[in-house]
């Protein structure tokens, strides 16, 4: 029972061996790593994205303009 208590105890203590640290590095590489893909994505579809926006705008406007 008491090895059961000191494998409780310790058991934090392993757990802030360092890799907390390291998991926080790898989590903001992926995350910048995903920034510079999705800015790279949006500067080639720009133009794309501008005429989506336009008509549905456009087909927006129409439409509350029937009523």
């Amino acid at each position: 029972m008491r090895d059961l208590i000191q494998s409780f105890q310790s058991f934090p203590r392993k757990r802030r061996s360092g890799k907390s640290g390291q998991t926080l590095v790898e989590y903001a590489l992926i995350l910048g790593v995903l920034s510079v893909v999705m800015v790279a994505a949006f500067t080639v579809l720009n133009a794309r994205i501008v005429v989506v926006f336009s008509a549905m705008t456009l087909i927006l406007d129409t439409a509350q303009s029937s009523h």
